[in-house]
């Protein structure tokens, strides 16, 4: 009953949380590693979990842990390419755009910490309130508020570093990764 259970918990949240792996490392193989070993680990805990109801929480609390325990490791570090390019605006059309926007996004990321690349990417990219942030990370809504205000930060000073140009807006900073999720919204 426990493994049945399980899936029947999982099969609402994979699509989502298979993808989430996936744009926290920015490699669909690596991504695919990740979460099953996020998987294996949460499939072990299962009969751990007291409520439930709180499955979505805890699998992305499971993920994000596996995730912060690979950053600490000699292979992210090798991962994270900071290429000189600078792609325009992304278009749905183009697949060379959507390619050249995940780049951007990667050197926008580079500069995060595996914590705040997590924030950044549930709140900004899969769109999480704070207070489902606050519930996977264990910190308080407002902890979670001002990391993601200091993470903006960190990739709008980047930003201008890479745009070589005047002030840039938390507008700009973001629009590469509504462009990221649009054009993986229209691919889907």
């Amino acid at each position: 009953m426990g493994k049945d259970l399980f899936w029947k918990l999982l099969e609402p949240h994979h699509p989502k949380a298979a993808a989430f792996c996936t744009r926290l490392v920015g490699d669909r193989d690596d991504g695919d590693d990740l979460y099953q070993d996020a998987l294996l680990a949460a499939m072990r805990k299962f009969d751990t979990l007291v409520d439930k109801t709180a499955f979505r929480a805890w699998l992305y609390r499971i993920i994000v842990n596996r995730f912060k325990n690979r950053c600490r490791g000699w292979w992210w570090r090798q991962r994270v390419e900071l290429s000189p390019s600078r792609p325009g605006p992304a278009s749905e059309d183009d697949p060379e755009a959507r390619l050249e926007a995940r780049r951007e996004l990667e050197r926008l990321m580079a500069v995060l910490s595996p914590l705040d690349r997590v924030i950044v990417t549930l709140h900004e990219i899969e769109g999480w309130p704070t207070a489902d942030l606050a519930a996977v990370l264990g910190k308080p809504e407002g902890t979670i508020k001002t990391r993601i205000f200091r993470a903006k930060n960190k990739m709008r000073a980047r930003l201008r570093r890479l745009k070589a140009v005047g002030r840039a807006t938390s507008h700009e900073v973001c629009e590469v990764a509504y462009a990221v999720q649009r054009s993986q919204k229209a691919a889907d």
